[in-house]
């Protein structure tokens, strides 16, 4: 079989690249780094790969917002692209910065027939920049990159990882598409969502970690899965009987896994 080709996005402030690329290399894809001028310059570049990646950072130095920038060039200048690389049954994956990207393109989550995006990933409820390690649990089984999964342990980084909905009635109709794909979850009950801080390191509303399209082959989150691919990567690695399962690296095996 040959290895899907995966198109690692960078951009001025994009800082995880490198460790994405790894991870996908890990689970069996070749990477390509494409900087976003090199896209701009030839839109039908990701013709010639499989999966497009959004990885994380701070992209434009986070000015606006989080995320803002990025997705203002893709919107103005890639919507045709992307819509129709992902027309061919083709996948894209947005971690962190990347997840801030997708869902201020509006490519993630729909709100009808408006221009007014459907939901935006604001500032934390703590006020502060979090970095610390979450439990995740996954939900029902639209998303291709989630396949299998029931739960993760993985980091997140960010300050603005806060999802908020334009309408909360909106969460009904994503939740009945199977769209709510990754939430936060209490570490003594992975069944229950994490509503409090730090379980919920954000506040995001309804405990949502990570969202896909409905065809489950666009998929955002803000936890960091290509931080943890290694059991050495673990917190607790040396004070562990048994090393954990290599958690993050099953969101990148089921992408390359999806084109056997």
């Amino acid at each position: 079989m040959p290895k899907p080709k995966v198109l690692i996005l960078r951009a001025p402030g994009t800082n995880c690249d490198q460790e994405t690329a790894y991870a996908f290399q890990l689970a069996g894809a070749k990477t390509e780094f494409v900087h976003i001028n090199r896209w701009l310059a030839s839109t039908k570049l990701a013709n010639d790969f499989q999966i497009v990646c959004f990885p994380g950072g701070f992209s434009y130095g986070d000015d606006i917002a989080a995320g803002v920038i990025l997705a203002g060039k893709l919107n103005h200048h890639l919507r045709d692209a992307l819509q129709e690389f992902v027309a061919q049954d083709k996948l894209v994956l947005g971690i962190c910065n990347g997840f801030q990207v997708l869902i201020k393109t509006g490519l993630l989550l729909s709100n009808g027939n408006s221009n007014r995006l459907a939901a935006t990933l604001t500032w934390n409820d703590s006020g502060k920049f979090e970095d610390r390690w979450v439990h995740l649990q996954a939900l029902g089984n639209t998303c291709v990159f989630l396949r299998d999964v029931r739960s993760l342990y993985l980091p997140v980084a960010h300050a603005e990882g806060k999802l908020v909905p334009a309408d909360l009635e909106f969460l009904k109709t994503w939740h009945a598409a199977g769209q709510l794909a990754l939430r936060y979850a209490a570490p003594d009950n992975m069944t229950e969502v994490a509503a409090t801080y730090p379980y919920n390191p954000n506040g995001s509303i309804a405990g949502i970690a990570g969202v896909c399209d409905p065809t489950g082959r666009i998929f955002g989150l803000m936890p960091h899965p290509e931080r943890y691919v290694d059991p050495t990567q673990h917190p607790h690695w040396t004070r562990l009987e048994e090393p954990e399962s290599v958690n993050g690296r099953i969101v990148f095996e089921n992408a390359v896994n999806y084109f056997a």
